[in-house]
């Protein structure tokens, strides 16, 4: 074999060439033995693909899902502080409506309605975050699509009641709709059912929909439509015959009229002379049916039963459009990795992608110096970028640090004692000695994460002494144990760490170009989406650098970075340092 295998394609040539592919290929071909058929069928084929049952993994995310939402304090602060305030703005601008004004009192009804569904917008981000948890449990097996589904729809309950018998109570009241009580709880149900039939709806949007900025227009104009054919700024008459079928369809239309037969055909409004008008004579129906003719609301009592059936099935159904979604239609890729097809790839792309992973000796390399000497330096072609850092000299002056002796509190044990030295940007500064020297408890309290014990002396960024706060912005700090999500990408860890780590003043762009900027610097492009379980030692160290220079640190401490590896992943590790160094940080 002429040429290491670098893309998938050239690995699964070289494997179809093996004499391991050719050996499996005559076992799949030979006749089955009948022995082997049922042990598999007793043992393999017995393994449960979830750990749990569907009604255990339900109820595991259900409370999970509850515990969620009963701690998102400030959503639940600001949705009840809007909720009262909104429902004393409708009861107030429509405070003891005439109830013949029957285009004002349908306009109360609607808005109270549409109050409920425009309130359900604001957990599109928060489904979409959820989607992205879901993602990668689904794909661990942790729960059903379904649970997930049931999950979110009981938790959205006990909002949706609280909600709705606030906003309704001063509605209802303040506006002067009929006064029963029995009215007035079937009054309730409908605002509770838009409330649960719209975040359902937004629910499954964010499944169908690949991103957010999808998602929102999306929210949006569908919003407009139901709203549109719900009964109110058209009524049924005019809307043309061949889009009749979306106002059977929104649920919109469904709550409106349970609403208005709700209130117009109430004993009170059940009558034939109401204002000293006699509607039985003008117009041969009761004051209730005519008032609701006027919009072509039918006047059947079994109206509002039907309505609220139908809200619960659509409700079911967006969820479960959801769930099915969520199953079968995953946008779990990276959205910001091109793949090129092979002939696409020239050999210098495949040697700079490829030259961290599948690095050379200089005695079998083919580069070499004008001389004939091979080429023993690693050059990395980095892009220049708008530094989102200070350069700072680190400088300690007379460091001492002592300890309680053990057995002994009274005494003291000194570990170090009158340290000083300096790192300026731009360089690589090691500190060196023999195993329990110190080095790593002369770091440590550099680094400010020493707790307990006693430290005197100066230690200075930039010729100032430096604060416990001004050190834990500026420096980052790399153990010696790689300790990483294994279900993570290396992309997906870096991005994680840059969101989590830089002020939320920085912008989105600013953050994913850090990414690809610690991409770049530690040569990890090759390897950017290959999940972190399956990493070798050298590549988790190298996760692990870039996981802190996310963080745009002025200064990185790194405690014993070769440690456990080979001579050649060391060197690499280094490399990688002297390229971090040059970038302009202060490398310790």
């Amino acid at each position: 074999m002429t040429k290491h295998p670098r893309l998938a394609s050239e690995f699964s040539e070289h494997w179809r060439r093996s004499r391991l592919y050719d050996s499996l290929i005559r076992d799949i071909e030979a006749p089955h033995n009948p022995e082997l058929l049922k042990d598999v069928e007793e043992h393999m084929n017995q393994m449960p693909e979830f750990r749990q049952s569907f009604w255990e993994s339900t109820k595991t995310v259900t409370t999970r899902q509850w515990k969620l939402t009963s701690r998102n304090k400030s959503f639940i602060k600001s949705r009840a502080l809007m909720t009262v305030v909104m429902g004393l703005i409708y009861g107030s601008v429509f405070y003891q409506t005439d109830p013949t004004d029957i285009q004002m009192m349908i306009g109360v009804l609607f808005q109270a309605a549409m109050f409920m569904s425009l309130g359900q917008t604001a957990q599109v981000p928060t489904f979409y975050a959820a989607r992205e948890v879901f993602y990668k449990q689904r794909s661990a097996n942790f729960y059903r699509a379904a649970s997930f589904a049931i999950a979110n729809s009981l938790a959205l309950i006990p909002q949706a009641i609280a909600e709705g018998l606030v906003f309704g109570s001063l509605v209802y009241w303040m506006t002067g709709l009929v006064r029963h009580a029995g009215h007035f709880i079937i009054f309730l149900i409908f605002l509770v059912q838009t409330n649960l039939v719209y975040a359902s709806w937004f629910f499954c949007l964010t499944a169908i929909c690949p991103s957010f900025n999808i998602a929102k227009p999306m929210s949006t104009f569908t919003l407009s439509i139901f709203n549109l054919f719900g009964g109110f700024v058209m009524a049924k008459n005019v809307i043309p015959d061949w889009l009749i079928w979306v106002y059977w369809f929104v649920p919109d239309s469904w709550t409106l009229r349970g609403l208005c037969v709700n209130q117009y055909r109430a004993a009170k409004f059940d009558v034939c002379v109401y204002d000293n008008v006699d509607y039985c004579t003008e117009y041969d129906m009761k004051m209730g049916e005519y008032l609701l003719n006027q919009y072509a609301v039918p006047s059947g009592h079994y109206w509002v039963w039907i309505d609220i059936i139908y809200l619960c099935f659509i409700y079911i159904f967006f969820m479960g459009l959801g769930a099915f979604v969520l199953e079968y239609k995953r946008y779990d890729g990276p959205s910001n990795v091109s793949l090129k097809p092979k002939h696409e790839i020239n050999d210098d792309e495949t040697d700079r992608a490829g030259n961290y992973v599948l690095a050379t000796t200089p005695k079998h390399s083919g580069t070499s110096s004008g001389s004939g000497s091979p080429s023993r330096e690693v050059v990395l072609d980095v892009p220049v970028r708008e530094k989102m850092f200070t350069p700072v000299t680190l400088a300690f002056q007379d460091l001492h640090y002592s300890v309680p002796k053990p057995g002994s509190p009274k005494e003291s044990l000194e570990l170090l004692k009158g340290i000083s030295g300096i790192a300026e940007p731009g360089t690589l500064t090691a500190l060196m000695g023999s195993s329990g020297a110190g080095k790593t408890t002369l770091m440590d309290v550099i680094a400010g994460r020493k707790t307990g014990g006693t430290i005197t002396g100066k230690i200075m960024l930039n010729g100032y002494e430096a604060t416990d706060l001004a050190i834990r912005r500026a420096t980052g700090y790399c153990e010696q144990m790689d300790v990483h999500s294994d279900a993570s990408t290396i992309r997906e860890s870096l991005t994680f760490s840059a969101f989590l780590r830089q002020d939320s003043s920085i912008p989105d762009s600013k953050k994913y170009d850090t990414v690809n900027e610690c991409l770049d610097l530690l040569d990890m492009h090759a390897i950017a989406d290959k999940i972190v379980r399956g990493c070798s030692q050298e590549q988790m160290k190298r996760l692990t650098i870039g996981v802190e220079l996310a963080a745009q640190p002025s200064i990185l401490f790194l405690d014993e970075p070769t440690s456990g590896l080979d001579a050649h992943s060391a060197k690499l590790i280094m490399d990688g340092g002297r390229q971090l160094a040059t970038s302009g940080r202060t490398f310790v």
